[in-house]
């Protein structure tokens, strides 16, 4: 029997009688990898939505005890990185004891790059989380991001990229740009507004590389209708004007090809998506090999 539904959750379909089931993610550090690696094998499955339980920072046999407590009133999975070999074979007795399956979520990707590089694995617990140059240089790209954002910063500043993502209002340019940074790579991004600005300054640009964001005019209308519904603003007509609109997209869209710039097409994109494909442009650009259109 399917746990009751929470407070608040909705099946995607709603059509379709969902499935819940309580997840336990046990973690020695901040609990981010396997919030991320549940989220998406729990994506894999249609109609199937995880109530999750993370337990964050547990480094003490008092804390995992409190871990088995939690799972035990709440059956399910518990998937785990745990480093420290002692809080494992807790968490695993436990398991064994309430008879509910648990999973070293890292164990067959760590195994295996064991036995190819013939290397012992290290004990240091949140090693993956050390403050290291990784880390600095993400926080670093992040402070680039807000101080460079939605058209701020000059053409000098604007060299200190490694890209800079031009396109009309609503392509996705500022979430794009901070998950970027996350990556530890150092976004900008410049809004084309009609009779304002025009993009033609960043062709005088020499380090980073230009990419246009583009969109099908009919989904830019309906992003900008609902952006305006949130806000209870009302809206100048060309902003939502689908013929406006349109010739917006298709200026844009010229001026990149007369620019020589790569485009992507964030339509029916996810952030995600998208700064995979600025990834992907990054490397060749970097590589002197730079493609037109993703």
């Amino acid at each position: 029997m399917s746990p009751a539904r929470p407070p608040g959750v909705r099946p995607s379909n709603p059509g379709r009688l969902a499935t819940y089931f309580h997840v336990h993610l046990v973690s020695d550090s901040t609990g981010e990898t396997l919030n991320a690696m549940a989220k998406a094998v729990t994506a894999r499955f249609d109609g199937v939505i995880p109530i999750e339980h993370i337990y964050a920072l547990v480094r003490s046999d008092k804390q995992m005890e409190r871990v088995l407590q939690e799972v035990a009133s709440a059956p399910g999975v518990v998937l785990h990185t745990l480093v420290d070999r002692d809080l494992r074979e807790q968490l695993e007795e436990g398991c064994r004891r309430l008879d509910m399956p648990q999973i070293g979520a890292l164990d067959p990707l760590v195994g295996a790059m064991s036995r190819y590089l013939g290397a012992a694995l290290s004990t240091r617990v949140g090693a993956q989380h050390a403050l290291d140059h990784d880390y600095f240089n993400r926080i670093a790209a992040l402070d680039f991001a807000m101080a460079y954002d939605d058209g701020q910063g000059s053409l000098e500043q604007l060299e200190g990229a490694d890209v800079v993502l031009c396109g009309v209002s609503r392509t996705s340019k500022t979430p794009t740009c901070i998950y970027l940074a996350h990556r530890g790579i150092r976004a900008a991004n410049v809004p084309l507004v009609p009779g304002q600005e025009d993009g033609e300054r960043l062709t005088q640009l020499k380090n980073p590389l230009v990419i246009g964001l583009t969109v099908s005019p009919d989904r830019l209308v309906q992003i900008r209708r609902n952006r305006i519904d949130n806000l209870n603003a009302n809206p100048s007509s060309a902003y939502t004007d689908q013929e406006a609109v349109r010739d917006e997209t298709i200026k844009a869209r010229r001026a990149f090809e007369r620019r020589g710039w790569p485009t992507i097409d964030v339509s029916r994109r996810s952030v995600e998506e998208t700064a995979a494909a600025i990834t992907n442009l990054l490397s060749e650009h970097r590589n002197h090999k730079i493609g037109t259109t993703w």
